[in-house]
């Protein structure tokens, strides 16, 4: 068995592969920097004492946006399951390529997307991964990333519009009954989903007009928000909820 890591800006999701298989898996949240002992114990309060022990597991990898946790989590994994993590980024020797202008600087998350998506699908892909950030990965079936687009996720879409408007109350972003709302918490909900939603579509649509091949991509749909946006979206395709964590899978494979 190995243990996986997806480092966010809000969340950090543990997964539990064995033989390929996603047994178990949990959302953090992303604290601010803790040390090498607290997440050593909460690595082993998820994982179990058992398997986050030396000789417990296979091994671990890292897929981190978070600098300042990614050094603490590797030392807590060194730790639990007594080998340095594998660390999934643009400096990984893996069998994808970088076909942007700043290969170094794309994020360890859409390295992991692009692998998942390349190995698993072998088509050409758009991954709408719906995370802190929205991003749209642009990836060929021979595990090219060709750059993609980047704009302010939907959760931080709502809370800036909470926190910028003295009379609008928090609340859930759910599907509302109606897109003419009546109250008000529903109007939000309108706003914020739909809005999303249109948004999503219409980037995706800009995309497949630019996309460099004869056969427009499949749309694939990631992260905490995917299976609340895909309903009502013209253009996803697949909700694959754990491309990321299968990603970093693959690349504790090839890299071991």
């Amino acid at each position: 068995m190995i243990v996986v890591f997806d480092v966010g800006n809000s969340e950090i999701t543990i997964g539990i592969f064995n033989a390929g298989e996603l047994l178990s898996h949990w959302r953090l949240t992303t604290a601010p920097p803790r040390t090498a002992d607290e997440l050593a114990l909460l690595i082993r309060s998820t994982a179990g004492p058992e398997l986050a022990s030396p000789g417990g597991a296979q091994g671990s990898a890292i897929c981190s946006v978070v600098p300042a946790i990614t050094p603490m989590l590797a030392e807590a994994c060194e730790m639990c399951f007594g080998r340095k993590p594998i660390m999934i980024d643009a400096r990984a020797k893996l069998p994808i390529k970088l076909d942007v202008e700043e290969p170094f600087t794309v994020g360890a998350d859409r390295i992991a997307n692009t692998l998942a998506a390349s190995r698993i699908y072998r088509k050409d892909a758009v991954v709408v991964d719906l995370g802190t950030a929205t991003t749209y990965d642009c990836i060929t079936a021979d595990g090219t990333f060709l750059g993609g687009v980047i704009q302010p996720g939907i959760m931080i879409s709502a809370d800036t519009l909470f926190r910028r408007t003295a009379q609008l109350p928090a609340t859930d972003i759910v599907p509302p009954r109606k897109v003419i709302a009546r109250r008000t918490d529903e109007c939000i909900r309108a706003g914020v989903l739909y809005g999303a939603v249109d948004s999503i579509d219409g980037i995706v649509r800009r995309i497949k007009k630019e996309w460099p091949g004869k056969k427009h991509p499949i749309v694939i749909a990631t992260g905490g928000m995917a299976e609340t946006i895909r309903p009502h979206s013209a253009e996803l395709e697949l909700v694959d909820p754990f491309l990321t964590l299968k990603g970093i899978r693959l690349g504790f494979e090839l890299l071991s």
